[in-house]
């Protein structure tokens, strides 16, 4: 088993340049081929990439670029008109979600309080699955996109209440202070953010926009600064890099800040989705297959038609409804995090079986698979199969 970050490195993307180039042949999902490609080569595979978790570390600061990137495309005063009409839309569609994933917990002889834990992780889409698919250059598409990141992150802040819980319930109680605190922390950090940026960026952009290399890191510096201070205020890093996104989406030079981050943003990617491949352990599969394909295989009919229904109740057009509820179902990265937490892999007490939290992992892994594939073989998306649906 090799440590070595550097051939890690190697590994992954000489490994994802590899099976790429077959699964581009074979018009396949590269997302699904990254996951397959850490199944094969992380610690439960061949164990050449022993340290999953540091490659998950870094993969996740491509989550923090790409909710930077598409808080760049959504000005405010959208987003408020969106949040407004999609608020009903997360809430009512997650206690739908929530009911299925406890009922099949409870079909499978899980206890209550897992099958509570597999249901809220079932009532989470992915960001990643859903908005790194969506192609950005049509009109269509960018409507499409603001009702989709609406809803994530209206499901993000729900996902934000779920893991408070998780950790209070596993260290042994949950802290009013720290739920108040958090209460009052996402208005505070969007003030922070609203009184820099018109204070302080928008005149050294104005100053220095000649400058590529400044811009570039001055763009960096301000993603993950607001990421930062969304984590020491009891948020995620994610809602505070589209904070950040938001935040300067005004500006005249936002476009071109979004075109010089997406090669970052496509490096980090491709290890988040080795990383989830490279975490799950096959030893379990087999005692959790039959009721993780019936997981999955609810999730990615039940999604699509929840959200297409709820998304046309709010007066959505038909073709939006339809195409969002398809790219939003999908499980999430927040369901594996609570898998991870609820399971005792952090410090405290277990409040799940080795193989409920295994049933989430391998149900959403496959809602990732099936999902993306669903997307790219129907949808315009920037690696779709046919050149006909290719769009950035």
């Amino acid at each position: 088993m090799h440590t070595d970050i550097v051939f890690s490195i190697f590994l992954i993307f000489s490994g994802a340049a590899v099976v790429a180039t077959l699964v581009l042949f074979t018009r396949q999902s590269l997302l699904v081929a990254y996951i397959l490609l850490g199944a094969v080569l992380g610690p439960w595979g061949f164990k050449l990439v022993g340290n999953a978790a540091i490659v998950r570390q870094i993969g996740d600061v491509g989550i923090i670029f790409l909710l930077f990137l598409l808080g760049l495309h959504l000005p405010p005063q959208k987003l408020i008109q969106m949040f407004r009409k999609t608020t009903i839309v997360a809430v009512t569609s997650s206690l739908v979600f929530t009911a299925l994933g406890y009922g099949i917990g409870k079909a499978f002889g899980f206890a209550n309080q897992e099958s509570l834990i597999i249901g809220a992780a079932m009532m989470f889409s992915s960001t990643i699955i859903g908005l790194k698919l969506l192609p950005t250059t049509i009109l269509h598409h960018r409507h499409t996109g603001e009702v989709m990141i609406s809803v994530l992150l209206l499901q993000d802040l729900l996902a934000i209440i779920v893991l408070i819980f998780l950790q209070g319930a596993s260290s042994g109680g949950i802290s009013l202070l720290k739920i108040g605190f958090i209460s009052i922390s996402l208005p505070l950090l969007i003030t922070i953010a609203i009184l820099f940026e018109r204070y302080v960026l928008v005149k050294l952009f104005a100053r220095f926009d000649r400058i590529q290399e400044y811009i570039f890191l001055l763009s960096i510096g301000w993603c993950l600064g607001l990421a930062e201070l969304a984590g020491a205020f009891g948020l995620s890093h994610e809602i505070g890099a589209f904070i950040g996104g938001v935040s300067i989406a005004a500006s005249p030079i936002a476009l071109y800040i979004a075109e010089s981050l997406k090669p970052l943003r496509d490096f980090f990617l491709v290890m988040f989705f080795f990383s989830i491949g490279a975490n799950f352990n096959l030893d379990y599969l087999p005692n959790i297959i039959v009721p993780a394909l019936l997981l999955a295989g609810l999730m990615l009919v039940i999604k699509p038609l929840v959200f297409n229904y709820l998304l046309i109740w709010v007066k959505e057009p038909k073709p939006v409804a339809m195409e969002a509820g398809v790219r939003l179902g999908q499980a999430s990265e927040f369901s594996l995090l609570v898998a991870y937490l609820a399971s005792g892999a952090s410090p405290g007490k277990t409040l799940m079986s080795d193989n409920a939290s295994y049933l989430i992992q391998a149900a959403t892994i496959l809602t990732f698979m099936v999902s993306s594939y669903w997307v790219v073989a129907k949808y315009p998306t920037p690696v779709a199969m046919s050149d006909k649906l290719r769009r950035d």
